[in-house]
């Protein structure tokens, strides 16, 4: 089946198969929250991003061989709303960046900053830390050897723009100042983008919007 990232609540997963990493996409509660649940194919090991809500879901989809970690992209309490179920479920070690980690209610293990990696199994995500939506929202890259990169940008990048700032304008430049540097100024236009609610898109299809984006101000 080919992958496309459209899922929905109530829904299957869909299974996105790299080379040596496969990617689940899950949709979860009432705020239709993407979870993706990573699993090295060398080595078996799995790590979550966002246990955003279902628990029992997402326990259904990590299966009995459980997870090594869990990263949480940002504070909002959509994002985290499973956290600590899946924990004690799982004792899995949970990461998140180091200026969120307060206003998660689940005890972080490993704070995390910008260029910080995480690995599952033998595969390196590296953390860019992009301000705006929350003082400590983190995307995580994985720059596929085989292929080109693929980017869990949180609630920083969707398709169509950049994460919610409420109207804040210094809250909105410094957002679309990280993401245009520390992704589209770094990663090719190939690469896919897994953003935590909603359908998938790349950086290819969203990169001519830029300067749309900053004009209008959200």
């Amino acid at each position: 089946m080919t992958y496309t990232g459209e899922v929905k609540v109530g829904g299957p997963a869909d299974v996105h198969e790299l080379a040596d990493l496969m990617i689940s996409k899950v949709a979860v509660g009432s705020m239709n929250n993407n979870a993706y649940l990573l699993r090295c194919r060398a080595t078996d090991e799995q790590l979550l991003i966002d246990a955003a809500a279902e628990a029992g879901t997402l326990l259904s989809l990590i299966g009995d061989d459980g997870i090594a970690s869990v990263v949480t992209t940002h504070r909002h309490g959509d994002h985290w709303g499973a956290l600590a179920e899946v924990v004690a479920a799982t004792g899995a070690r949970t990461y998140a960046g180091a200026h969120d980690a307060e206003g998660i209610p689940v005890a972080t293990d490993v704070l995390v900053e910008d260029g910080d990696t995480v690995t599952v199994g033998r595969v390196t995500l590296t953390a860019r830390h992009l301000v705006g939506h929350t003082p400590g929202s983190i995307a995580l890259v994985y720059d596929d050897p085989h292929g080109h990169a693929h980017v869990f940008t949180g609630d920083c990048l969707f398709p169509g723009g950049v994460g919610n700032t409420s109207g804040d304008q210094k809250a909105f430049t410094s957002l679309l100042d990280d993401v245009e540097n520390k992704l589209f100024g770094e990663l090719s236009d190939e690469t896919w983008v897994y953003p935590g609610h909603g359908n998938d898109t790349t950086l290819g299809a969203e990169r001519p919007h830029l300067a749309e984006w900053r004009e209008r101000g959200w």
